[in-house]
């Protein structure tokens, strides 16, 4: 599983508005590399209703919208019932144990954003390879930081640097390094 988040410099990963451009061809590559490679995204909830409401209305000629469009997702919400729209299925119970099923089921998952999920899947050992886009802005006081319960020890497994300055790093928990 492979969780995949962008922030500026200072940590911060909302207020995207003011530091995300989408159409970096660096950027562009490394999305392709890791949507084109999945075969299932895993969302918590408020990453699937932004999503949800954006990509069923994007188009491009990479087929990228598309390709993520079509994927399997599996939602992680508490708040969340019912059946779910945009080809996703709400994860009902203990979440680890879920994506431990899907781990057996899928070859790639994939997963946005670096949450209160994503925390819990690193905490569970069940997170693989964690991307991080870093780019060139700091945003200050304001913005919502990336957390951790406690201290994560990472191994880098790579790194790359766009033209426009965005670092995009990958790294692997020390505890499940090679």
């Amino acid at each position: 599983m492979t969780i995949s988040f962008e922030m500026t410099l200072d940590g911060v990963f909302d207020q995207m508005e003011h530091w995300f451009d989408e159409n970096d061809p660096g950027l562009q590559r490394a999305s392709d590399e890791l949507v084109f490679g999945a075969d299932a995204v895993l969302l918590g909830r408020e990453s699937y209703e932004f999503f949800r409401e954006y990509w069923p209305k994007q188009t491009d000629d990479r087929g990228f919208a598309a390709h993520y469009n079509a994927l399997p997702k599996y939602v992680a919400s508490t708040t969340l019932t019912g059946p779910l729209d945009w080809n996703a299925t709400l994860i009902e119970g203990d979440v680890a144990e879920a994506v431990r099923g899907l781990r057996e089921q899928y070859g790639s998952i994939i997963s946005h954003g670096y949450g209160g999920l994503a925390a819990a899947l690193v905490d569970a050992g069940l997170v693989d390879e964690i991307r991080a886009g870093i780019h060139p802005f700091m945003v200050g006081t304001d913005g919502q930081r990336l957390t951790t319960p406690h201290p994560v020890g990472l191994k880098l497994l790579g790194v790359e640097s766009t033209d426009s300055g965005i670092i995009a790093a990958r790294y692997a928990p020390a505890s499940s390094a090679n």
